[in-house]
């Protein structure tokens, strides 16, 4: 649903109050992530690249939804092609790449990046 927190004036990315394209990005990035629930315990993915095209406007009050379709698969790089929908259309395409990660690795090297205190 479009509310005043997920609009452009809302988010900083614009001065009307209608729905955000960073809301649309996180919106289409979650409908990825949706799809991969079955991955082995200790991994998840993270994504990489989003390349997205706000197509139309959408009002306050309107309900939007996602769809995530995995288009190809290259070892652990997972490529999905995103579209967002309102109630009267589309409103939004484009690409969304995902990595496949052991959680434990990942947060070891992400951490690593900290100073000791």
């Amino acid at each position: 649903m479009v509310t005043d927190e997920n609009t452009a004036l809302s988010c900083g990315s614009g001065g009307l109050p209608v729905y955000a394209t960073p809301a649309m990005a996180a919106l289409m990035e979650g409908a990825c992530t949706a799809a991969l629930e079955h991955l082995p315990e200790g991994f998840s993915t993270v994504g990489t690249e989003l390349a997205v095209t706000h197509l139309s406007a959408t009002p306050l009050g309107l309900r939007v939804r996602a769809v995530g379709e995995l288009v190809s698969v290259d070892n652990r790089t997972l490529r999905f092609k995103v579209e967002a929908f309102d109630e009267a259309g589309k409103i939004g395409e484009g690409a969304h790449t995902r990595f496949i990660i052991e959680n434990e690795k990942f947060m070891r090297k992400a951490l690593s990046k900290k100073r000791p205190e």
